[in-house]
């Protein structure tokens, strides 16, 4: 694609000079350039792409896209925001797959995932093709892709667009990290609906206060038609107030939301509540357990109807939404004690799933957890408190650790556990850990593998090896015999 057709429809300004310049591709990573790329500077935390401009310019770039001259002496296209302009230039690439969608997006701290699984759910029964954008994979259809980020990217984002037009999908549900809306990922799509779940203290190496971090996610509502806001959620109720497009509350609490969860029934394997609404009434049923579910449900319930859904439509006598993987997902079948894979990473998320596990269970809860390396250390010792105060016994093991000792990850959650005198062990090997809340399970019992939900892989400091949680206890239980 010539250059000038590449940057015909964005606002970029360049010298006509270099019109006829032939592009191949858009990268931002110099070591992924070849040939004919267009090499745009990003600044990131780590890295700025200013400095690796003339290691493009080596590795075969055609020009460059930056906020100012670099020590290469490529044709430059100058811009105040390299990342709008990543965004724009991507979108172009691939012939601007976003004006040709209709876009649902979900942020908060916790529960993006379910919800947005919940939306594709109910659209899927409309009959309505739908794709899907997240964290545990990314969808088209009936067709599963892999996820290497809760929000991709622009190229690849724009790449995976063009493949849902191509797919006739008409609606497109996705997750939209904090980080992904300051690093403007999405900057270019007009939601015709988002969601706001929650906010809780998560990411602040990278935001650095609450505020920063609530900033970033109402952020996203500047560029949506409509929203739909869990008003139980302090920052939600807060976002109500200043949202000024179409809005939809939700809430488990208040009856004058629009969306209101009343009759909340648990048990170990499943929810159900109903769903009340200026509609009507319905029945919602999940194969997931805890208060959390609920709001994801509702959530993603108000999301279609957004959408211009009508509820009854949407619920008709019943309305069953299946388990999300990794997602309060149990795995232990008929066994007389419980064993459930969460993804909780968070105190509130981790506060959450073990106070939904307390109040249907008869037995002892068992919790196994570790903390992330190299993200928020404050958090560590808060979780180490929170699992304690809620569990009967905790095995603190490690997570991902990435460049940190496992061991010292420990050590700076043991604190907190410490706190509440509540028996505990300390195992650094993962699958040790899940090893041993199996062999002291008892009937009735309801074991906790929280953190790393639907992942299959643990992160060391020496690379990144296989490992699943839920596979690893399904044969451990196999394997004793219990």
């Amino acid at each position: 694609m010539r250059l000038s057709e590449l940057l015909s429809d964005t606002e970029l300004k360049y010298d006509k000079s270099y019109a006829d310049i032939e592009i191949s591709g858009i990268v931002y990573d110099s070591r992924k350039v070849t040939d004919g790329s267009l090499f745009v500077c990003l600044e990131g935390e780590s890295a700025n792409g200013h400095d690796f401009a003339l290691s493009a310019q080596q590795n075969g770039a055609a020009a460059i896209i930056a906020a100012h001259p670099t020590d290469s002496t490529l044709p430059h296209i100058l811009t105040d925001d390299t990342r709008r302009a990543m965004f724009d230039v991507s979108s172009a690439w691939f012939g601007h797959p976003e004006k040709k969608l209709k876009f649902i997006g979900v942020t908060g701290t916790n529960g993006k995932t379910s919800t947005v699984y919940y939306i594709k759910n109910i659209l899927d029964t409309l009959g309505k093709k739908t794709g899907l954008i997240g964290t545990i994979a990314n969808m088209i259809g009936d067709k599963t892709l892999p996820s290497n980020a809760t929000t991709p990217e622009p190229y690849a984002l724009c790449s995976l667009l063009s493949q849902m037009v191509q797919e006739k999908v008409e609606y497109v549900v996705m997750e939209v990290s904090s980080h992904s809306i300051v690093q403007k990922r999405v900057c270019g799509i007009t939601f015709d609906t988002a969601v706001f779940t929650n906010l809780t203290q998560d990411h602040l190496d990278y935001h650095k206060t609450m505020d920063n971090y609530r900033r970033a996610k109402f952020k996203l509502f500047e560029n949506a038609k409509s929203a739909v806001i869990n008003i139980d959620d302090e920052s939600g109720a807060m976002l109500s107030k200043q949202y000024k497009n179409k809005k939809y509350t939700y809430s488990a609490i208040y009856n004058f939301a629009d969306f209101v969860a009343k009759d909340i029934k648990q048990k170990p394997s499943g929810i159900s509540f109903l769903a009340v609404t200026k509609g009507g009434i319905g029945k919602v049923s999940i194969a997931s357990t805890g208060m959390f579910t609920v709001y994801n449900a509702i959530a993603a319930i108000g999301a279609v109807c957004a959408l211009g859904f009508e509820f009854c439509d949407i619920v008709e006598n019943r309305l069953s939404l299946n388990a999300v993987p990794g997602r309060a997902q149990v795995i232990s079948g008929d066994r007389p004690y419980t064993v459930m894979i969460d993804y909780a990473h968070t105190p509130d998320a981790l506060e959450n799933i073990l106070s939904s596990v307390r109040s249907c269970t008869q037995g002892r809860i068992i919790t196994v957890f570790g903390c992330g390396g190299d993200r928020d250390k404050l958090k560590r010792p808060i979780m180490g408190q929170i699992a304690a105060r809620n569990s009967a016994y905790v095995i603190v093991t490690s997570d991902n650790p990435r460049s940190e000792p496992p061991v010292d990850i420990i050590n700076q959650i043991l604190p907190g556990v410490k706190k509440q005198k509540t028996p505990y062990a300390a195992i650094e090997n993962r699958a040790a850990a899940i090893r041993h809340a199996i062999e002291i399970a008892r009937p009735d019992d309801f074991i906790v593998i929280a953190g790393k939900g639907h992942e299959k892989y643990q992160i060391l400091n020496t690379g990144v090896i296989d490992f699943d949680d839920a596979q690893t206890a399904l044969e451990i239980m196999k394997e004793l015999g219990k």
